[in-house]
């Protein structure tokens, strides 16, 4: 009978690249490590890694089993997850990833208010620009806002913001927009990781759909909200960024919102988490209420 424990030894082990790390991450020895991966391949007769000074890879056959390995620890995990469920409330590790900013705005407060209702949950949140690969980085659940390219993971809507075009007072003294064609030829500070970050579909005050298109291409680009964000305080030119984020700042007089009564269309904020036969109760449960959370915090605004 296989023995679960080296099944999550051998899969940290190809994960972590190197005995020494997996050992590390998972509280062992190395020699603990190593002893089990040997015991393992004994059991099974057949060699799951090449070992070398430099590296270790995955045999033909190892490669085969760390896919079944994977899978199997999956299972297991789901199953424990029912029973612990039923008994004691959600245990095990959720791992969430976000962007930096929407992660301080939402999804950490969401996050320790879970945590307070299920006690014997360890969370762990991760912090990005950058799109995590949630089966790499072992990723219960990664919080995405705009649109979605394609994935082979299953996505769930949890809500939707307004972005607004903004800048600062300082800006707007030397270069007033009064207008989209004043808007198009602003100095703008757009998204560098946006397909197309200065085409935009508008609605006008009198519902009227044009297509807007900054002249002249960015000022500035930037790969993420925070450095957008800034570049805007600093009177560097206009930016397109999320409602959540810049309300403060205009309540404070720091940021204008250019040509209010014209709305850029909502993003979508969406929960990404891997396409597997049984979902865990705690990625399930954690959707639902950050859902419930960002709708809350929606109705107070």
């Amino acid at each position: 009978m296989l023995n679960l424990q080296r099944l999550a030894i051998f899969v940290a082990v190809v994960e972590a690249g190197s005995f020494t790390t997996a050992a590390l991450s998972l509280g062992q020895t190395r020699a603990a490590v190593s002893a089990n991966l040997k015991q393992l391949e004994q059991e099974l007769g057949v060699a799951l890694l090449t070992r070398s000074t430099r590296r270790l890879a995955l045999t033909e056959a190892g490669g085969r089993f760390y896919d079944h390995s994977r899978q199997l620890l999956h299972a297991a995990e789901v199953a424990l997850d029912a029973v612990r469920r039923d008994h004691q409330g959600l245990e095990g590790t959720l791992h969430v990833a976000s962007t930096p900013e929407y992660g301080a705005h939402a999804v950490v407060p969401a996050l320790a208010a879970f945590a307070r209702r299920h006690p014997r949950l360890r969370i762990r949140h991760s912090a990005s620009s950058r799109h995590t690969d949630l089966i790499a980085a072992r990723v219960d659940v990664a919080i995405r806002l705009g649109s979605l390219h394609d994935s082979s993971h299953h996505a769930a809507l949890i809500g939707r913001f307004p972005i607004l075009p903004v800048a600062s007072p300082e800006y707007l003294a030397r270069h007033p927009v009064r207008d989209l064609a004043g808007l198009a030829r602003a100095h703008w500070v757009a998204h560098a990781r946006l397909p197309s970050p200065l085409s935009w579909p508008v609605t006008t005050p009198q519902g009227e759909a044009v297509l807007f298109e900054a002249e002249g291409g960015a000022a500035l680009t930037a790969d993420s909200a925070a450095a957008l964000l800034a570049f805007a305080l600093q009177g560097a030119g206009v930016a397109l960024l999320p409602a959540w984020l810049v309300q403060p700042l205009i309540e404070q007089g720091r940021l204008t919102v250019l040509l209010p009564g014209h709305r850029f269309p909502e993003q979508g904020i969406s929960a990404l988490y891997p396409n597997t036969r049984h979902v865990p109760e705690k990625v399930r449960e954690f959707i639902d209420f950050l859902k419930g959370w960002v709708k809350s915090e929606q109705v107070k605004a």
